[in-house]
């Protein structure tokens, strides 16, 4: 007979508090607890005896290590970390770990056995020599190199780690970044964790009961919640790491997990107007008359975006303007700030071999491994990456960046049928491992933003740092930057699960998303990706009615922006003054603007107290169980729920007219408060849920009571508004709200160059006060006082 060998013990022989961690000895391994503060707890595993400072080294630079305020127990069964607001429980017999509250209402538990493992493998790097084997791939993105065969040298010992949870029964889990299967409750699924166009990997898990788990990793994992078991898994690490954030509320714990990776930066007043884009303007003279037909329709703009191919010829990602179509472009971009419109122009992180940018990144060795990528892991490449944007770009004035493909590995876009979930995960663990750090390759994108922010600022302090990227990490947020859903196709169905993707993404902590409005794609082509429904583009009525739709949700995002190629995106495209498709686009438009006032205080907010703009209705209604499950209702600010509309009610693809539908959509209005519809005042009870009127000139949104909406009169653009602001109070409930004003541009916000006005409605007075603190010089008008209800 076989002769067993038994595992290791996972009893727990020794405790002992080194500096601020405690450690727990097992025959097995050593567990490390080190509390950040007393509702942050980094917990760690290793079997080799050490923990490489380098892992977890990207999170903040707060060097949070504990201190005086928690204290340990050692007890016959378990050991108890306490830090006044958590309790840990830590088995003796398994190293397991349960938290719960002051109060002993539990939180989370590891699983109750061998709840953290690692298995040990070598790690190799890739050797470019006469072996190697490359083939060249034609993308979307353009044409990118991909290693087929190469020699390997051994680089270091990694870990697969794999820590064990016990979720409670009804327990809801959101975040974990931006998927795009619209999947809500992430309970009994399995979520991979890994780049792609469509997907944005956050290893950040909320919980409805006031917790969330942030993996220090910055390899693929996988979430897995099925009957193969409950757990998080990363690829490739130094040992297993992950914290636990508690909070009373998810704004507290997104709080935690900016406190550990960042806080967000504030994005310049202009981003919070309406951007347009498409695939794409052709030349200094098209982008000059599209801003002045902007002007001339009366149609509110803030920036106007340049899209590839503003090199010369076939040089891919050289960051310089073709001479012929941009002959003069400080010219250009001065002719759109007259006109007060921003220039935003897309830059890549790959570079043809052909252009001159890829030739000073070979010469100084600064690329990956036998690839056109530029290595941003590295400080020098990042230096020499915004080098090249400056002389070629910056200094003519550009006023932000769209780092398209800065994943940058898609190997599902090679492919002619769409991956399986678990195959696109293994292609990009191989294809990101042969040309970049295995343990590092799922945050390409932090550092890739990294270069631009330090860069930019490091030239001036006068433009704060915006930058719309296709991908992130955790800690993104600190460099300027939008997160957008990739290139979508047109679908009612790809709307519905945006609607989802965004929710998770900015519960994820990241507070900036935005998509394609439109989609990117609208007609269907040969690869699987362009999969739109509506051959004749802008010209489909049925189309019309999806972009409108659309559009009426883009206005209640962080960031207002259409993009997308087959058909032109700029709203003449979609009728004329008087046509319905036409003047609801422009009714969002106005909105949008009016609602400004009240936008860029949430902005404010997120900078100042680590606020959250777009929220999935956990964090404003945690209590409400049947707010927990609603994917298609989200609330935008404190104030505003947007139930957008998801299902055609004029028009199929094509334009067959649809009859006897219902303008209307079921609404579910949160409990606990009263609402009133935005646009008529009309007033609602909550926990019901209603029949909402969605006519094509709106989609249904409701204002909680004891709102305070700032408001103010749309104008061309965010700095051609008049300065009176109307404070717009929703009588049934106290409220109160903090107006945030600054100079709209510039650093000066990190030195306190700001004010905030303290606004209160007081119910039973039916009386609005108003109190200013800091900068006053930065008020911008009078207030006019207006109650609803």
């Amino acid at each position: 007979m076989l002769e067993v060998q038994h595992r290791k013990g996972r009893k727990i022989n020794r405790v002992y508090q080194e500096g601020k961690a405690l450690y727990l000895e097992q025959e097995s391994g050593l567990i490390r607890i080190l509390p950040q503060t007393d509702r942050i707890i980094r917990v760690s595993y290793t079997e080799n005896g050490g923990f490489a400072s380098e892992q977890g080294a990207q999170l903040a630079d707060l060097s949070l290590d504990g201190g005086s305020f928690w204290s340990w127990k050692e007890e016959e069964k378990e050991i108890r970390v306490d830090t006044g607001y958590l309790r840990m429980r830590i088995a003796r017999g398994t190293g397991s770990i349960s938290y719960e509250r002051a109060d002993g209402s539990l939180l989370l538990a590891e699983r109750d056995r061998e709840s953290k493992c690692v298995e040990a493998f070598d790690s190799y790097r890739m050797v470019v020599n006469e072996n190697t084997q490359i083939e060249e791939i034609q993308t979307p993105d353009g044409i990118k190199r991909r290693i087929r065969e190469a020699d390997r040298v051994f680089d270091k010992k990694l870990y697969h780690t794999r820590l064990h949870l016990d979720f409670a029964p009804e327990e809801h889990l959101y975040g974990l970044g931006q998927a795009e299967e619209g999947v809500w409750n992430l309970r009994h699924t399995t979520q991979y964790l890994h780049q792609a166009n469509l997907k944005i990997a956050v290893p950040m898990l909320l919980s409805d009961k006031g917790y969330g788990i942030l993996l220090s990793t910055q390899s693929p994992a996988i979430f897995n919640d099925t009957q193969y078991g409950t757990y998080l898994y990363t690829e490739a690490d130094e040992y297993l790491d992950y914290y636990f954030l508690a909070g009373e509320c998810a704004d507290e714990v997104t709080g935690g997990f900016r406190l550990l990776t960042g806080k967000a930066a504030m994005l310049p007043r202009w981003a919070f107007g309406y951007i347009q884009s498409q695939e794409r303007y052709e030349s200094a003279v098209e982008l000059v008359e599209t801003a002045k037909r902007f002007r001339q329709e009366g149609i509110p703009l803030d920036a106007l975006v340049l899209d590839w191919m503003s090199w010369k010829g076939n040089l891919w990602g050289q960051k310089t303007f073709d001479g012929e179509r941009f002959p003069d472009p400080a010219d250009m971009i001065q002719k759109l700030h007259e006109q007060k419109v921003h220039f935003m122009i897309s830059i890549w992180p790959n570079m043809s071999e052909l252009s001159d940018n890829y030739q000073e990144f070979l010469e100084k060795g600064l690329l990956l491994p036998a690839s056109e990528i530029y290595d941003a892991f590295s400080g020098e490449g990042r230096r020499l990456y915004w080098e090249q944007a400056e002389r070629g770009l910056f200094r003519h004035g550009v006023d932000a960046w769209w780092c398209d493909s800065s994943e940058p590995v898609t190997p599902e876009w090679g492919r002619r049928c769409k991956p399986e979930p678990g195959e696109m995960y293994r292609e990009f663990v191989e294809a990101a491992g042969s040309c970049m750090p295995l343990q590092k390759s799922n945050a390409y994108g932090l550092y890739h933003a990294r270069a631009l922010y330090e860069g930019q600022r490091s030239c001036t302090e006068e433009k704060r740092v915006v930058n719309l990227t296709r991908n992130g990490y955790a800690g993104s947020q600190k460099y300027g930057t939008i997160l957008w859903s990739g290139d979508t196709y047109a679908s009612w169905e790809t709307l519905k699960k945006q609607i989802a993707a965004g929710l998770h993404f900015c519960a994820s902590g990241l507070p900036y998303w935005t998509l394609d409005i439109g989609a990117f794609f609208v007609k269907k082509g040969e690869p699987w990706f362009w999969n739109g429904d509506y051959e004749e583009g802008c010209a489909d009525p049925g189309y019309r009615e999806l972009y409108v739709r659309w559009f009426q949700y883009g206005a209640f995002l962080p960031i207002f922006r259409s993009h997308g190629t087959d058909c032109r995106r700029e709203p003449w495209n979609f009728g004329k003054k008087g046509e319905p498709f036409y003047d609801a686009i422009l009714a969002s438009i106005h909105l949008r603007y009016r609602l400004l006032p009240y936008i860029y205080s949430l902005a404010g907010q997120v900078w100042r107290e680590d606020g959250t703009m777009m929220r999935l209705l956990a964090f404003d209604f945690p209590q409400d169980e049947r707010a927990l499950d609603i994917a298609d209702e989200y609330m935008f600010g404190p104030s505003l729920l947007v139930c957008p509309v998801t299902q055609p009610m004029y028009y199929e693809a094509g334009g067959a007219v649809l009859d006897k539908t219902e303008k209307s959509r079921e609404v579910y209005l949160p409990a606990g408060t009263s609402w009133y519809e935005l646009r008529n005042g009309k007033k609602y009870e909550g926990g019901q849920t209603i029949t909402a009127a969605a006519d094509l000139d709106s989609i249904p949104v409701f204002v909680k009571a004891g709102s305070i909406l700032p408001l103010a009169k749309p104008g061309s653009s965010t700095a051609d508004m008049q300065e009176e602001i109307l404070l717009q109070a929703y009588a049934g409930a106290d409220g109160s709200f903090t107006l945030y004003e600054d100079a709209g541009d510039g650093y000066g916000y990190e030195k306190g160059e700001y004010c905030v006005t303290q606004i209160t409605y007081c119910d039973k007075e039916r009386k609005v006060e108003w109190k200013t603190e800091g900068r006053t010089e930065f008020r911008r008008g009078e207030f006019r006082v207006e109650i609803v209800g």
